[in-house]
């Protein structure tokens, strides 16, 4: 296996299971994960939130741990990426109204580099035009916006831990799905894992 360079969009209030594990599963297997955030220089942090399910109608929300950005967002240049990672939270909601953070997915849906986003994450998708006939699943609340974009939307496994992959993009609901996510976006970015 190669190892790749994988590009991955962070801010304040980004969900922080679907920040740091996607983070640390990447960086096991030998990728290297430039998590980068406007505004942010590394060293910075941004603070997360932990999304639970606890019986309500929504979610609830809690405050998580501080995620550490390792890389300059000004200076990043997409074209030196193999791969996007979009976690979910409430940070999607504002980082789509960034336009490099647009123009930047924009690239990797247009060169066909693989791309994973979850929850929330698909509302930068959404934005940024990339979903027009795609197959793919998000936080059920955010499946209006995929459809709008043009999206194929799926189906939601019960316990929100199904994933989708409709070529170079791998999206799932939520962080019950981070086996199934991950493991179909290692196999989309070409990773082996030795027994």
């Amino acid at each position: 296996m190669a190892a790749k360079k994988i590009l991955m969009f962070v801010g304040d209030f980004v969900e922080d299971y679907e920040a740091m594990v996607p983070f640390q599963i990447l960086t096991m297997v030998g990728h290297t994960v430039h998590a980068v955030c406007p505004g942010k220089k590394p060293g910075d942090t941004v603070r997360t939130a932990v999304h639970d399910f606890v019986g309500d109608q929504t979610y609830v929300e809690y405050q998580g741990h501080n995620f550490h950005i390792n890389f300059d967002f000004d200076e990043v240049n997409p074209a030196d990426y193999d791969a996007l990672v979009i976690p979910g939270g409430r940070a999607p909601e504002y980082l789509r109204l960034n336009e490099k953070v647009l123009e930047m997915t924009r690239h990797f849906a247009e060169n066909n580099k693989p791309i994973a986003a979850i929850c929330h994450g698909p509302q930068i998708l959404a934005a940024a035009g990339v979903l027009n006939g795609k197959h793919m699943i998000s936080y059920p609340a955010v499946g209006p916006e995929c459809k709008i974009a043009g999206a194929n939307y799926g189906e939601v496994s019960p316990d929100a831990d199904n994933a989708v992959t409709d070529g170079n993009l791998v999206t799932a609901p939520a962080w019950p799905a981070h086996p199934e996510w991950m493991r179909q976006f290692l196999k989309v970015l070409g990773s082996t894992i030795e027994p």
